[in-house]
């Protein structure tokens, strides 16, 4: 193991002996936030020390069977345990370099998923819908909770554009790498010649911000407007003002909610998806300076970005960031998404430990 991995792993050990003292003490539960907050940190530490420990172990183990390879009697033994031993060990570094990873904390989060219709008029939109749908199946396989919070359909049953807010154990580490630009390649059902079309659609997925922490929205910084709802075909849904327009002055994000008869609540909505979007944009920022030293495999989350190909009459599905094709489309378009989410995440884990074995050392 790398002199720098045994060096950090040294330190939590440490950490974590500290910690055990801090909580031995009689006065531990004077302050019961701090207790809290330590019996948290041991909580996360114990698995990972518990490994280096039997890692140091295992170590023991192969220099004494290494001993005994000179020994005629038990050479054979040996040699076997010293093979099993350098197995173990190689199974168990990489797991501790897995374990030592930095985790997104974002990932138990809820999400806003915005979904918008791009080049490719009426059929674009319905591909809109059809994203809307897969994402909802999904969500639903995985016990999550869907709630639409605007929506401007189209005249043939699409989405111009649909925000939802997803609610779940895990939302955005599933989903995180959803966003960019999602093509569709098929035959509209307007097409009268049977030509396949290419259309596309852009992905958002933003994780809720944290109301106290993440993002303060500044009242000055805020234009609010208040007009009336309408539903598809410029039907009232009610004469009264209740839909809510907020603009962010410094950034010029725009946020509209009118789903709620509630003028408070789509005000409260709307607040919610902006800050979510803010935040979303500080992410984008930092992904980017990270990419200008080193190439992210799981895309830049520019949202211009082309990450994935829906071709129906091939039946495939092509993610363009790790190469990776399915022939299962309508599974997919169904909400069957864990073979590719996985994919996506095992990739990213293989860069984090790539550029994790680029430290110095």
């Amino acid at each position: 193991m790398r002199r720098s991995l045994v060096e950090r792993l040294d330190k939590l050990e440490g950490r974590l002996e500290e910690i055990d003292r801090a909580l031995a003490r009689e006065d531990a539960v004077a302050d019961l936030d701090h207790y809290r907050r330590l019996a948290r940190e041991r909580a996360e530490l114990m698995p990972l020390v518990e490994l280096y420990r039997d890692y140091r172990k295992r170590q023991r183990d192969l220099e004494a069977a290494r001993t005994m390879v000179d020994d005629p009697e038990l050479k054979e033994l040996a040699e076997e345990e010293v093979e099993l031993a350098r197995g173990q060990l190689a199974r168990i570094e990489t797991e501790l370099q897995r374990m030592l990873l930095p985790k997104d904390p974002n990932d138990e989060r809820n999400v806003f998923l915005e979904i918008r219709a791009g080049t490719g008029g009426d059929e674009s939109a319905l591909f809109a819908a059809d994203l809307f749908r897969m994402y909802s199946r999904y969500a639903e396989r995985r016990g999550w909770k869907v709630e639409v919070l605007s929506a401007s359909p189209s005249e043939l049953g699409g989405y111009k554009e649909i925000i939802a807010k997803i609610v779940g154990r895990g939302v955005y580490s599933r989903l995180k790498f959803e966003s960019g630009g999602h093509r569709v390649q098929r035959v509209p059902a307007t097409e009268t010649q049977g030509r396949i079309h290419t259309s596309a659609a852009t992905v958002a997925v933003m994780p809720e911000a944290d109301e106290v922490s993440d993002v303060v929205l500044n009242p000055s910084e805020l234009r609010i407007d208040t007009f009336r709802a309408s539903g598809a075909g410029g039907q009232h849904v009610n004469k009264t003002d209740s839909a809510v327009r907020v603009t962010h002055l410094p950034t010029g994000i725009v946020v509209e909610c009118q789903e709620d008869r509630s003028q408070h609540k789509n005000k409260a909505q709307a607040l919610a998806i902006l800050a979510a979007r803010i935040k979303d944009k500080q992410l984008r920022e930092q992904q980017s300076q990270q990419a200008a030293t080193r190439r992210l495999l799981i895309g830049s989350g520019d949202r211009s970005e082309r990450i994935r190909t829906y071709n129906f009459p091939q039946g495939r599905v092509t993610d363009h960031r790790i190469n990776l094709t399915l022939y299962k489309i309508h599974q997919i378009m169904d909400g069957e998404l864990d073979e590719l989410l996985d994919a996506l995440a095992t990739e990213h884990q293989s860069e984090q430990l790539q550029a994790l074995a680029e430290i110095p050392t």
